[in-house]
């Protein structure tokens, strides 16, 4: 994905049109890894359900941690993308506060109903890269899992069913993309298979790693965009050998990989802001338009390790503490809600 932006940042410079690149790898940097981050989320939590059939699922503990997970680096994000915009304001309310505080709404909804400009400074969304609009998806899947829940014979409250019903409804009115929802069911119908065992051992061979790469190499020379029936497919069909344990010639169990896709979420979510930083404050825009391709990727390559260092900061002191939090959260909760549940019998009683 970071390539994938460093890639439009180039052409966006030059024209000012901020669009998918005029390179299949580049494009499918950042839309196939969307794709493959939507199959794991389908796959991690199809897995919960299906080995929630003898139990209980615990409603309350897998949405508060879905919420810890992904809002607390969030609003950090905000808070940067909200100063960076004061900053390119002059510090100054450009537009009624009202409109201003409407717009603040819309980001903090994890841009659900959009991601408009703030306080006139244009195109703000380029300032994260865009990323955002994947979050609504996430979001719509967690709250359908309580209708997905059905499908696997387990009877979650009904207030959740209605909840998920609500936003599949709300998906639609914001037109949502039904290719994205594919990469979902890619990544539910692979936590089905692992479940076979003569799958995953068949699945390991090396040939499979054959078959993964091509999968991907021929997704990524045929088709322009990963967003499409065949290359999802194909997309599809490597994550579920992967899923099964082929570890690709052993690059998966790379210690540099496992340390990388940590902080993914953190990488995805500030590189547009580095990426912004580097081009608008650090080189300067009109120095940065007239960049060739050789500085514009060795300066790309001196950030990076910038970057890694900033999500390795945020992963430790936002994102960790935020997961580990959510059973000393959780029963918190319970426990305040036990105490006032028997205030109201013992008030009853009397």
């Amino acid at each position: 994905m970071f390539l994938h932006h460093s890639c439009i940042w180039f052409f966006y410079l030059k024209t000012g049109r901020w669009q998918v690149p005029p390179s299949n790898l580049y494009t499918h940097f950042g839309q196939s890894s969307v794709a493959f981050f939507f199959m794991i989320t389908g796959f991690l939590f199809f897995s919960k359900l299906l080995d929630s059939r003898t139990r209980d699922v615990d409603w309350a503990k897998l949405f508060l941690s879905r919420i810890l997970r992904l809002t607390p680096l969030y609003l950090f994000v905000m808070v940067l993308l909200f100063s960076i915009i004061a900053y390119l304001s002059d510090w100054t309310l450009n537009e009624p506060i009202l409109k201003v505080v409407k717009d603040v709404v819309k980001w903090l909804g994890f841009t659900v109903l959009g991601a408009p400009d703030i306080n006139g400074v244009e195109n703000a969304a380029t300032i994260v890269a865009g990323v955002t609009w994947s979050l609504k998806y996430e979001w719509f899947f967690y709250l359908s899992l309580p209708v997905i829940a059905l499908l696997v014979n387990i009877r979650p409250p009904f207030v959740l069913i209605v909840l998920g019903v609500i936003s599949a409804l709300c998906l639609a009115v914001t037109h949502a993309e039904i290719i994205h929802l594919v990469a979902f069911l890619g990544g539910m119908f692979a936590s089905i298979l692992v479940r076979w065992e003569v799958f995953c051992k068949l699945f390991v061979r090396r040939v499979f790693s054959l078959i993964i790469l091509t999968c991907i190499v021929i997704s990524v020379t045929v088709y322009p965009s990963a967003y499409d029936t065949v290359p999802m497919l194909l997309l599809s069909i490597a994550f579920i050998l992967i899923a099964c344990g082929n570890n690709l010639f052993g690059v998966l169990d790379n210690p540099v990989s496992r340390t990388l896709g940590e902080k993914a979420y953190s990488i995805y979510l500030l590189h547009g802001i580095v990426l912004f930083v580097l081009f608008n404050f650090i080189i300067g825009i009109g120095e940065s338009r007239l960049l060739s391709p050789l500085t514009h990727w060795l300066l790309v390559a001196g950030v990076t390790p910038i970057l890694i260092v900033i999500c390795f900061f945020t992963f430790r002191f936002i994102e960790r503490p935020a997961m580990e939090s959510t059973n000393t959260l959780i029963n918190w909760f319970r426990s305040f809600h036990d105490f006032t549940l028997k205030r109201q019998i013992l008030r009853t009683n009397k």
